[in-house]
């Protein structure tokens, strides 16, 4: 089969018109098992914004691995059926948890990628995540200084003893990159967005390494000179990020504090156990901040592998003098093969009701065999939304990507840790492409708005289909359905209160469904 050049691709869609503003992907192979869909300065691939058709009729949108990129059409429910089969029961009775949403990491490497093409091209990338015509990621993740997807190392007070943080300053990747995209990601969202920090390291003189890598923890004990320091660097970062008009939601306590516990681990780190975490919380970071200006700002624990939980959460939670700071208990998903959601997610959740779960960091392309980019892997979409359903059904109440564009080797990256994102830039060609897991993302970003509540999907017989219903805010109904099989799947789906759809779920295909239910 030929496929067409990237210019003959945007010009034919070019000479498309839509009336309804919305317009298609033009899609590229690489020879993988579905297509990308390519933007440049000209030409990107839209949404128009979510119209909800009168009551008594729904609205699809569906991806697939044959080339759909959320495709919509509309239909009628019915009165009755006569042979249902398969049949999913939208349930309001069952409640769970409320959503908070769904985005991505503005990385230095991320920043770097962006603003490595055309003003034009920028703004189509930013608009296709963030603005009504996107997906309108609502959350976005910042690292606080370096990390692995930095061109280079830094903290933000690299003076030795600086226990009064007097040098304490933003780097350049802050103020000229990170902040500057952030600002304009929101400007272009009518969603709010809510912005949570991780540190990686803290500066290698508060370290017992003396050194950002490896194997270190904090000197000293909780509640000394070298913890409180490092509390105030928290206040401080969200000090100097207000100066901006930026306020956080959220910071997580440290990113994967187990690898910190590990000997020669490759990038930066600090390492904390569950114990010296409850102490740094009820000592220090907890303090600092309900001391501060940034008394409402959320504290979330672990930021770790759910492998970790409900062990980790039980050391810190059970102590009232940290668990009064903590607000929710943060999760990545590297070893979800491992720890199945029933047992680490929901038994944390039923343990500790009060405080939320939300999923931090995810990739593809972290593993030895597949390293890096895949273009046009629909299986690697598949493995976002199958973890998220999953996280979803069991109390999750958002789920953060990890970059949100690299270039096409998966960087760039300090130490080569390359991965694949939702979004790869080639900057040579001043053109960017969408993956499909991009697409799998916006099946739950943009139907799910926050505030929307997971509820109950009830059938009476398994199938190979992966569901999760929600109520959102304008009391509409959403439904996303995954079919992983190769065969189509026929079922209907019940809401009491409006009627039948007799659907379909096609091979290799993600759907959401949405109606108005009054």
């Amino acid at each position: 089969m030929k496929y067409m050049s990237i210019l003959e691709v945007l010009l034919v869609f070019k000479l498309v018109l839509y009336v309804n503003g919305g317009r298609p992907c033009a899609s590229m192979s690489f020879g993988d098992s579905s297509v990308v869909c390519v933007c440049n300065t000209t030409y990107c691939d839209t949404l128009d914004p979510l119209r909800m058709p009168a009551k008594g009729s729904y609205i699809l949108y569906e991806s697939s691995k044959s080339g759909k990129r959320l495709e919509s059409t509309t239909g009628p429910f019915i009165k009755s059926i006569q042979d249902s089969g398969l049949k999913f029961t939208f349930n309001v009775d069952k409640k769970y948890q409320q959503i908070k949403g769904f985005g991505g990491a503005v990385t230095d490497s991320a920043t770097v990628n962006i603003l490595s093409l055309t003003k034009e091209a920028q703004e189509n990338l930013l608009r296709s995540y963030f603005s009504e015509d996107g997906i309108e990621y609502n959350v976005i993740r910042v690292p606080m200084a370096s990390c692995d997807f930095s061109l280079h190392v830094y903290t933000y007070a690299d003076s030795p003893d600086d226990f009064d943080l007097k040098n304490f300053s933003l780097a350049k990747e802050d103020v000229e990159m990170k902040i500057p995209l952030i600002q304009r990601a929101i400007s272009m969202s009518k969603r709010p967005i809510s912005l949570f920090a991780s540190p990686w390291t803290s500066p290698a003189w508060m370290k017992t390494n003396e050194d950002v890598s490896g194997k270190g923890t904090l000197k000293g004990a909780a509640g000394d000179k070298y913890h409180k320091t490092w509390a105030n660097y928290f206040v401080r970062f969200l000090d100097e990020y207000a100066k901006y008009n930026l306020t956080f939601w959220a910071v997580t306590a440290e990113n994967e504090p187990t690898a910190g516990m590990i000997t020669d681990y490759p990038f930066q780190c600090l390492g904390f156990t569950p114990e010296m975490q409850r102490d740094f919380i009820a000592l220090d970071l907890g303090p600092a901040l309900k001391n501060s200006a940034h008394k409402d700002v959320h504290i979330m624990i672990l930021d770790d592998q759910r492998l970790l939980l409900p062990y980790w959460a039980k050391v810190v939670l059970s102590d009232m003098k940290a668990a009064r700071y903590i607000n929710g208990i943060a999760v990545h998903w590297y070893m979800d093969e491992f720890a199945p959601a029933g047992i680490t997610l929901s038994t944390t959740h039923k343990l500790f009701p009060e405080y939320y779960l939300f999923a931090t960091e995810a990739c593809t392309g972290f593993l030895l065999y597949g390293k890096g980019v895949q273009l046009g892997s629909w299986e690697r979409g598949n493995q976002y939304s199958e973890d998220i359903i999953k996280d979803l059904n069991n109390y999750v109440t958002g789920w953060t990507d990890w970059n949100i564009a690299l270039d096409l080797k998966g960087g760039p990256t300090w130490v080569e840790n390359y991965v694949d994102s939702p979004v790869i830039v080639d900057t040579a060609k001043d053109t960017f492409y969408k993956q499909p897991m991009f697409y799998h993302l916006a099946h739950f970003s943009k139907f799910i708005p926050e505030g929307s509540q997971h509820v109950g999907l009830d059938s009476p017989e398994k199938s190979k289909l992966e569901t999760v219903a929600f109520l959102r805010p304008d009391g509409a109904a959403t439904l996303v359905v995954l079919n992983q099989a190769h065969a189509d799947v026929k079922f209907v789906i019940w809401d009491p209160e409006v009627g039948y759809i007799n659907a379909v779920s096609h091979a290799d295909s993600i759907q959401t469904y949405v109606w108005r239910r009054s």
